[in-house]
């Protein structure tokens, strides 16, 4: 059997924000190793990125929709729907960790935030102790210079966490949630 990576790619241009998946069953769309009821099936991990991917470079603004081109007909189960339902089901909830993820890293950030604040003030204290030293030395200017570098390396974290870290996970989540809204269309490849 093909890897599903090798069957997953674009299918003739449409107008809009439409994203193409060909497959010979609806089953490679989803992870076959998950137990799960259908409707709470983990999407296949090479599915799933090739459709992030994808919206990704799509228009940010504009609805989108996902078209899956089936050469074989459904099984007896599953109707289009159902199958739509839980492509839409499996974003929700990706989308729900994201923002699940989101507010950890926040909170981390908050956290290490007042550990470097006052790790930080300790540091510029000590500094400005060692500064009034009545007897200057080259020895005790590198510690005063070492500690306020220190200080501010301590910072480093939570600028990092909330001056760049948190805007990569805030657009994932932003455009799953956008996947967990989308029109899902099949298509049966005429016999």
């Amino acid at each position: 059997m093909a890897p599903v990576s090798s069957l997953l790619r674009p299918v003739g241009p449409e107008s809009g924000n439409v994203i193409q998946l060909k497959l010979r069953d609806v089953s490679q769309l989803f992870n076959s190793l998950d137990p799960s009821p259908f409707n709470e099936k983990d999407l296949d991990h090479d599915a799933e990125e090739f459709i992030v991917s994808w919206a990704r470079e799509l228009r940010m603004h504009a609805k989108l929709k996902l078209v899956l081109h089936l050469e074989n007909p459904l099984a007896a189960p599953l109707t289009p729907a159902s199958v739509g339902e839980s492509v839409r089901h499996y974003f929700a909830y990706r989308a729900s960790i994201n923002q699940l993820d989101l507010r950890q890293m926040l909170s981390q950030g908050r956290t290490s935030l007042l550990i470097g604040i006052c790790f930080l003030t300790l540091c510029l204290f000590l500094g400005g102790v060692i500064a009034h030293h009545e007897k200057p030395s080259t020895f005790l200017d590198i510690v005063r210079e070492s500690l306020t570098i220190g200080g501010w390396v301590a910072m480093w974290r939570p600028m990092e966490v909330y001056l760049y870290d948190w805007w990569p996970l805030k657009r994932r989540g932003t455009l799953l949630a956008k996947l967990s809204h989308m029109q899902i269309d099949l298509r049966v490849a005429a016999a």
